[in-house]
């Protein structure tokens, strides 16, 4: 037996992380990592949920060492049986920003240059009141904070869970197709995947129109199937 939430999360201010860069334009994907929402939703080392990390993995102000520890850090959800899905989004818009710097080399001693040459780029952005739908799994209900804060800008964003149910998952194997997205490393292991579009983004690439065979949850109202069995892998 699993209670899977349905959750939405609106946007209150301009999402920005770069999914892609093409020359100077840096490109926000209309996605929700996983990994990401993990993070923001409060869920790692984190003792209310159990997910309580070794104090050298753990979250601190200072960090001796900039470098992503997902397995360390999501492992702990696995074993409280935690899991969200990315989140796709349900109406989204974009914004394009230019944006200009000026070389700030303090005390040092530069020679004058003959062109005037500026250093600028472009953010493609997720506006604001773009909503965007995840579910999170677990053993039992969860709450989550309303207010979170996501990508470079630490963006403000409203955290609503819609629905919840609780389903069991199917006695035998089945073959569906599950529209939303799925890291493929969390799925591909307990499932065989048939076919899928790919969304290419860091740090693991996201599929979508999966289409595939294992134990799934279905959702009545949502007349969904989802896959189940699903945990971080890496």
């Amino acid at each position: 037996m699993a209670i899977i939430h349905r959750c939405m999360v609106e946007l209150h201010d301009s999402l920005y992380f770069a999914t892609r860069e093409i020359g100077r334009l840096y490109e926000t994907e209309a996605i929700l990592h996983n990994y990401a929402l993990c993070y923001a939703l409060g869920l790692v080392d984190n003792a209310a949920y159990t997910t309580q990390v070794a104090e050298e993995d753990s979250c601190r102000y200072f960090c001796a060492e900039q470098v992503p520890k997902y397995e360390q850090h999501l492992t702990a959800l696995n074993q409280a049986g935690i899991y969200i899905t990315p989140g796709r989004p349900v109406s989204h818009a974009t914004t394009l920003t230019t944006w200009k710097y000026a070389n700030n080399n303090y005390h040092v001693e530069m020679e004058k240059t003959q062109k005037n040459i500026p250093s600028f780029g472009r953010n493609k952005e997720i506006a604001p009141e773009s909503q965007f739908e995840f579910f999170a799994i677990s053993p039992q209900r969860l709450k989550f904070p309303r207010w979170i804060r996501l990508g470079k800008w630490a963006s403000k964003a409203e955290v609503a869970i819609l629905a919840t149910e609780e389903v069991k998952p199917s006695a035998k194997e089945q073959e569906f197709t599950f529209p939303y997205p799925l890291n493929p490393l969390d799925v591909m292991f307990t499932h065989q995947i048939f076919s899928y579009d790919t969304i290419n983004m860091p740090p693991v690439s996201l599929i979508r129109n999966v289409k595939m065979r294992g134990h799934c949850y279905y959702w009545e109202e949502l007349k969904l199937k989802i896959p189940a069995m699903m945990q971080y892998r890496f």
